[in-house]
């Protein structure tokens, strides 16, 4: 289904923010190149932005891959790192862990809705088979200790957020999610959500399946008080699929853009693949520009 256009602010602000972890695949280029047509076709402005705050998956190889990737779909963007080595030197969300910690310590004042937690994924799966985390720790008062504890949110019963156009019981999806975690990093949510508000980002494109996390960064934008990322528009597009309506993974395989690159596959059919979610006539593209063009008309 085509994406619904309605409600882009004029001028966006958005970005592109993958992960150095796994290998980009078509999932992550159809989402990146509609992202980039629409801010590019409104005139906007794009941020590349490299989500390494879980140092500990952080690869080498997978990083060089994303600016390969990058290039060869024919992306541009505003700020953020040229290659590699600028990343190393400017850009690593790593270097801003003190940043995360003392927003973490203004919010747990600020609110009073942030606790420690001691629980294990296990000890969570033993009380709770779907993995929602029942509120252990809620009142038990733990001190926040690398290696020992986390630190949660709590998200009251009944809790919805609306998100483009869907009612999300955020409480039953996430429940107390996790903000800060046992390894003495800040969790993927917490520090995404501070990154999207110091960039002024108020336009973002993500999966459907992503909705709960988005419900999830608009509760804590809430209790934060921020006022650019609560005003965000979001357009959440159906997932890409493989051929055999599969879902794409983060590894070497037939949709992997590494792989793709290597068996000599154009980035045509990458293109051809978002013009169909913007509701463009993949035959009328040839160029990543076709998809600007179209999309502005």
């Amino acid at each position: 289904m085509p994406l619904d256009r309605t409600g882009i602010p004029e001028k966006p602000v958005s970005r592109i923010a993958p992960t150095p972890s796994g290998y980009l695949h078509m999932g992550n280029a159809v989402n990146f190149l509609v992202t980039w047509a629409l801010v590019r076709s409104r005139g906007g402005a794009l941020h590349l932005r490299i989500d390494d705050m879980d140092g500990i998956r952080f690869r080498d190889e997978v990083l060089v891959d994303i600016f390969e990737s990058l290039e060869w779909l024919g992306l541009d963007w505003d700020t953020g790192p040229t290659g590699p080595d600028a990343f190393h030197r400017h850009f690593s969300l790593q270097k801003r862990r003190g940043f995360y910690r003392r927003e973490l310590d203004r919010l747990r004042q600020k609110t009073g809705k942030l606790f420690a937690c001691a629980c294990s994924r296990s000890e969570i799966k033993k009380r709770a088979p779907d993995g929602l985390y029942p509120g252990t720790c809620r009142n038990r008062h733990h001190a926040l200790i690398p290696g020992e504890t986390a630190m949660r949110v709590q998200v009251p019963d009944g809790t919805v957020i609306r998100v483009d156009g869907h009612a999300v019981n955020l409480s039953q999806s996430f429940g107390d999610f996790l903000v800060w975690r046992k390894d003495d990093q800040p969790a993927y949510q917490f520090a995404s959500l501070l990154e999207d508000e110091a960039m002024q980002v108020n336009f973002i494109v993500r999966g459907e399946d992503l909705l709960p996390s988005t419900a999830a960064q608009l509760y804590l934008a809430d209790l934060f008080g921020m006022e650019t990322f609560g005003r965000c528009t979001f357009v959440h597009h159906g997932l890409v699929l493989g051929e055999a309506g599969e879902k794409l993974s983060k590894s070497r395989g037939a949709y992997a853009l590494k792989d793709m690159r290597e068996a000599g596959v154009a980035p045509a059919k990458v293109w051809k693949r978002a013009a169909l979610f913007l509701g463009l006539d993949p035959e009328s593209v040839d160029s990543p520009q076709d998809l600007i063009c179209r999309t502005s008309l």
